[in-house]
């Protein structure tokens, strides 16, 4: 039975504990490194989310435009002279003699109306008037007779006043068949149907055999004249510029079915009322059309061009902001801090509104501003760049992964 002690194994236990402690020095230093890494790049992620929660806007100087501006509206066409022709007597068109597109003259023949009715009417009151004359003859003999009897002391003063009386009435028996006689070939003139001026036959609602009805505009009107060598335009112009339209104004129009080509209208008058409806002013101009391009009825893009105000400044209509408080601006203030100020527009041009007050010309207008950007919020220029944020955002991903 052996009795020796080893005695080596108790310098082997050294090395061991050596290593595990280097092993629990290396893990807390990675551990370290870790917990340091991910605080770095959560203050990265701070300030790269204060910087992107700061708005990166663009803004401008008020523009000065010394040009005229153009302000476009939708207007339409009208003849200057339009006439429905309506049947003044009844009976069956006969014939027709101009249809639809005809340039007429004025007195040209149109159509003519059957009136059989009216041709005994006028042949009856023919007739009365001959009896009446005939009375009228012999009331005027009779009365001339018993005068002279009455100078002789052959009749009595009653009997030749009662001849003379009947004189009277029969002339005036006569006078009123002759009126009724003149009455009915007045409207005997109107079985001719004729053209009241110069222009075209836009329409023609009647047609050979159709039965005529005399009326005074209630019922479809047989022809209708327009005159268009000259036409009127008629634009509704908004409240706000309404200060602007004076007689004599000149404008211009297109039409969209001849691209390229303008029309030169002169401004005639207005009806110097607003419409409650619309809040509009109509006003009507004059548009020369000899050459006979244009047709009544078009619509139009018409282009007024206004005086301009000198200080009155343009922005873009992007950059107006609806508040409960009325329109506002927003400007960048000093340090780089938006100031909300309240405006009033002058014109609406579309993309670009000109503003009449509230506006100074080294305001810097803050264009699209964000809806929730308020009075006193930081804003950045769209000048200072925004790559060295991204830059660092990207870094603190990359340390954090």
């Amino acid at each position: 039975m052996s009795t020796d002690i080893d005695i080596a194994a108790p310098r082997r236990l050294r090395p061991l504990k050596l290593a595990g402690v280097v092993a629990l020095l290396a893990a807390a230093a990675v551990a370290a490194t870790g917990i340091a890494t991910r605080v770095h790049a959560k203050e990265q992620m701070a300030k790269w989310s204060a910087a992107l929660a700061i708005p990166t806007v663009v803004a401008n100087l008020p523009l000065h435009d010394s040009s005229a501006q153009v302000l476009v509206l939708p207007g339409q066409l009208s003849a200057y002279v339009k006439a429905p022709i309506y049947a003044r007597v009844s009976g069956y068109l006969h014939a027709w003699y101009a249809d639809i597109g005809a340039h007429v003259k004025a007195g040209q023949l149109l159509g003519e109306i059957d009136t059989p009715d009216l041709d005994q009417q006028l042949a009856q009151a023919r007739a009365d008037l001959r009896t009446s004359q005939a009375n009228e003859t012999l009331a005027a003999s009779t009365s001339r007779r018993w005068t002279q009897m009455l100078q002789q002391d052959s009749v009595s003063q009653q009997e030749t006043d009662e001849k003379t009386s009947d004189l009277a009435a029969k002339q005036a028996m006569v006078a009123a068949n002759q009126a009724n006689v003149a009455r009915l070939e007045a409207l005997e003139s109107f079985k001719r149907i004729t053209a009241p001026f110069d222009g075209i036959v836009t329409a023609r609602k009647t047609d050979v055999g159709a039965l005529i009805s005399a009326g005074g505009g209630n019922g479809p009107e047989l022809f209708t004249v327009s005159d268009a060598r000259q036409l009127r335009l008629y634009v509704s112009v908004p409240q706000n510029e309404a200060a602007v339209i004076r007689p004599g104004l000149v404008a211009s129009l297109t039409v969209p079915e001849r691209p390229g080509m303008q029309f030169s209208a002169k401004l005639v008058d207005t009806d110097d009322s607003i419409t409650p409806s619309s809040g509009t002013l109509l006003v009507q101009l004059a548009v020369d059309n000899s050459s006979g391009v244009l047709i009544p009825g078009e619509y139009t893009e018409v282009h007024f061009e206004l005086p301009t105000d000198n200080h009155a400044m343009t922005i873009p209509a992007s950059a107006l902001m609806f508040r409960e408080s009325g329109l506002q601006v927003a400007v960048v203030g000093p340090g780089n801090h938006a100031m909300l100020k309240r405006v009033s527009v002058a014109t609406d041009l579309g993309t670009k509104v000109v503003i009449a007050s509230g506006l100074t010309a080294t305001d810097r207008v803050i264009d699209n501003p964000p809806d929730s950007l308020a009075n006193g919020d930081p804003v950045r220029l769209a000048s200072t760049s925004t790559t060295t944020a991204l830059t660092q955002h990207d870094e603190a991903e990359r340390s954090h992964g």
